[in-house]
């Protein structure tokens, strides 16, 4: 612990050579993750999960922290639940935390950045550790899309209707995704051939088991929507990947938002699903004082704004954002997790920044595997470290578009290698 204190002082006092090393440097004030996990990915409405309210999918997930981390909950201050839908999420992550098993010391609450939320309740517990306001945390994405949510039905103030950016809020997601590939040229095909890639992906780490080490098993109840019936399944797989799909199937189905444009399909966009994903964060020094595995270093996140009309290019400026802030390239990231809210923007994406395609979504994304709004930003982390830790590889950054014109992207040193 004295040589890594003393490396640390050295290593503020020598001007870093690159952005790359100063990131893989070890100190005992870093904050890091020492767990990984998540819940199968279930079709929304029709799924594993379909009959599984929010709170007990949190329960249980909660419960597998504590299974799998064989840590004392009593050493968790604080637990962050990233969910979009659910009013009552902050009720929900209390009493969920509490039965799981965690002591009523520990702290609970509820964020909602839309599709950033599972990184913005990571950003938030990590700010807590780096801040020494906490050494112990979980942050928790979940999202049951078989729920209802609360969409806006009607104007905003008639004084904030005066503005164009802000009236442009309550465009439908769809909506904004045909604004993307009006304005910037992404033709339907290359919006197919990105989703064919994005399935193909998909299948080949289901049958090469690769999402295995990142999944949980979860029991629930699944009620038989003919009968009635209820029985009790463990679902272990994520029912998202279409084993088969090529370029040619997802060409000939309809455009789902035929009133905004002809690109945007079922089969190109991200698929409405039910999951939960959760990472267990610490100092450094706190991991190994309680013999806990270190799987990666956090190192930071950020937010930036755009016009909500083209909210899906959002990560082509958080990207950036992000990297900047860390003298580093895109040529220094070896796995990237971007989320796929639509093909248009993914595509957009990819030409604007010039990213490698071959270590973006290895495993597939949110088209193939889908997109439980409040927990992608978590399920991203778990997907992209097991892929590091396959790969034997390092620096992974993750990121998406958020709704309203915003993106946030997150960077990670996996330490598994």
């Amino acid at each position: 612990m004295a040589a890594e204190r003393l490396s640390a002082i050295v290593s503020q006092l020598t001007p870093s050579k690159s952005g790359l090393s100063a990131i893989t440097q070890k100190n005992p004030d870093d904050v890091v993750i020492t767990l990984a996990i998540r819940t199968p990915l279930t079709k929304g409405f029709k799924g594993g999960f379909k009959d599984t309210p929010l709170d007990y999918l949190v329960y249980s997930l909660l419960k597998k922290v504590i299974e799998k981390s064989n840590i004392d909950p009593q050493m968790v201050e604080d637990i962050c639940l990233g969910n979009v839908n659910n009013g009552k999420a902050a009720y929900i992550v209390r009493a969920a935390a509490l039965a799981a098993g965690f002591p009523n010391t520990a702290g609970a609450s509820s964020v909602n950045r839309f599709c950033s939320s599972g990184l913005k309740a990571t950003q938030d517990i990590a700010n807590q550790i780096a801040l020494g306001n906490i050494e112990c945390g979980v942050a928790i994405g979940a999202e049951m899309m078989s729920e209802e949510g609360d969409p806006i039905t009607k104007p905003f103030h008639e004084e904030i209707m005066k503005s164009q950016d802000a009236a442009d809020c309550m465009q439908p997601m769809g909506q904004t995704s045909e604004n993307v590939a009006k304005d910037f040229n992404i033709a339907r095909e290359s919006q197919d051939r990105y989703a064919a890639e994005s399935y193909q992906r998909a299948e080949r780490a289901q049958k090469a088991g690769w999402f295995d080490d990142e999944i949980v098993p979860i029991t629930t109840t699944v009620k038989d929507p003919k009968t009635g019936e209820e029985r009790k399944v463990t679902l272990t797989k994520d029912e998202g990947p279409r084993w088969g799909t090529t370029y040619e199937s997802l060409s000939k189905i309809r455009p789902a938002f035929p009133a905004y444009g002809q690109n945007s399909t079922g089969g190109n966009s991200s698929q409405v699903t039910d999951g939960a994903a959760a990472v267990l964060m610490m100092k450094r020094s706190t991991a190994q004082r309680m013999n806990q595995p270190i799987l990666a270093k956090y190192v930071g996140a950020t937010v930036t704004g755009v016009a909500p009309r083209i909210m899906g290019i959002g990560p082509s400026l958080a990207i950036p954002k992000l990297l900047g802030k860390y003298n580093l390239t895109l040529a220094d990231i070896d796995i990237i997790e971007l989320n796929e809210a639509f093909a248009s923007m993914a595509v957009y994406c990819v030409n604007t920044l010039g990213i490698d395609v071959s270590k973006m979504n290895v495993r597939g994304g949110a088209v193939s595997l889908g997109h439980p709004l409040g927990a992608t930003g978590t399920r991203q982390i778990c997907t992209g470290l097991s892929e590091c830790r396959r790969q034997k590889k390092k620096i992974l950054l993750t990121s998406m578009c958020i709704g309203t014109g915003q993106g946030m992207a997150g960077l990670f040193v996996n330490e598994m290698v």
